[in-house]
């Protein structure tokens, strides 16, 4: 079914009061199938009609597993019905559930609303040009309102006069992409601002890019042995994350080298007769690469001085998710960093890193 008829079919037959058990609540909980041809990338898609009674606004959710894989917390991209059945919202929304387990249901709304305000202002003017910034899902207290509170930018439509198909699947596509500058925008915010963003991530949601790098802690196993250890802890790897380190893996392995992807602490490992790697992998957002390669900067010191003894120093390698500019590219150079990226034509690198085998192309990502 495309997205005109899934629309369409949604909020003229969908009763509330019937359960959760009708052909509609199912055709909502299928979504994903209906829904994955339109959104590229590694999103989660999740359709629903309510737990046991009936929702008062059903909604198909798009999540990026990096933030987010629940409409609790973080922010999503999300086909809102208001309680009318009447209208049909394309929102870029945020979860309240876990802010209400911290605040009154009024304070977290309203905290919801200055979020999405600030956000909202930070985003360039050409990514919020013909949106709204407003929903009207019927104003009844609840999720409803919250959702109110939480959107970020909208598009609303008539059930009965929904546009064409294409109009349809650029309007996600745009969503799409909105959502990941907007998660750029919120970064960006935090760092910047004090008490604007109040969105929280539940405890054991850690991403690898958040991992609790301060329990990394020194225990020599010898006065002879330089070699550290690092503490067991739990790291939970996005879902980007993990395929580019597989992805990279696999490429490396069809080129000659040895490789490894399960040495703890580290990403990969590999090795071939000129040399043995250390490469750690980063997640790089809507080209927001600063987050990135500081990170990578960091923890590529850390392993090589923690793991390995002075003398048997590996050499070190940056793997980004997409290109993160020249003049990053020289910085990590300068350090003696490899970088290597995936770009359209496969996998693209620094001097050094296409010198070594690393990387097939030398062009620089922007």
């Amino acid at each position: 079914m495309m997205l005109r008829g899934f629309l369409h079919e949604v909020g003229a037959t969908y009763n509330r009061l019937a359960g959760t058990s009708t052909p509609t609540a199912q055709l909502l909980r299928d979504a994903p199938s209906h829904f994955a041809r339109y959104v590229q990338g590694e999103y989660l898609i999740e359709g629903s009609a309510g737990k046991g009674n009936g929702a008062i606004c059903p909604w198909v959710a798009f999540f990026d597993p990096d933030e987010t894989t629940t409409a609790r917390r973080g922010m999503y991209v999300v086909y809102l019905f208001a309680e009318n059945m009447e209208t049909v919202s394309l929102s870029l929304n945020q979860g309240v559930t876990d802010l209400r387990e911290k605040y009154s249901a009024a304070e977290a709304n309203r905290k919801l609303s200055v979020e999405a305000g600030a956000i909202r202002e930070a985003l360039p003017s050409e990514n919020v040009a013909g949106l709204e910034v407003g929903i009207d899902l019927g104003g009844r207290r609840g999720l409803p309102l919250s959702y109110e509170q939480g959107n970020v930018l909208a598009r609303t439509y008539r059930v009965a006069d929904l546009p064409s198909e294409d109009v349809l699947r650029e309007d996600l596509r745009r969503f799409i992409a909105l959502y990941q500058d907007a998660l750029v925008a919120r970064e960006w915010l935090r760092q910047t601002t004090h008490d604007v963003i109040c969105t929280v991530r539940a405890e054991g949601t850690w991403t690898h890019e958040q991992s609790r790098d301060g329990l990394l802690h020194f225990a020599p196993k010898s006065d002879e042995e330089y070699v550290q250890t690092i503490e067991a802890r739990e790291i939970v790897k996005s879902r980007k994350h993990e395929t580019l380190v597989r992805d990279y893996g696999t490429h490396l392995h069809a080129t000659g080298f040895e490789v490894g992807t399960n040495v703890h602490p580290r990403d990969i490992v590999a090795r071939n007769d000129a040399a043995h790697w250390l490469i750690e992998a980063k997640v790089v957002r809507r080209g927001n690469a600063t987050h990135a390669v500081r990170e990578a900067l960091g923890q590529l010191a850390t392993y090589s001085f923690l793991l390995y003894s002075p003398d048997e120093q590996p050499k070190q390698m940056a793997l980004f998710t997409e290109g993160i500019g020249d003049v990053y590219v020289r910085l990590l150079e300068y350090h003696g960093i490899a970088s290597v990226w995936r770009s359209a034509t496969g996998w693209s690198g620094s001097p050094t890193a296409v010198a070594a085998g690393l990387a097939a192309a030398a062009e620089v990502g922007a």
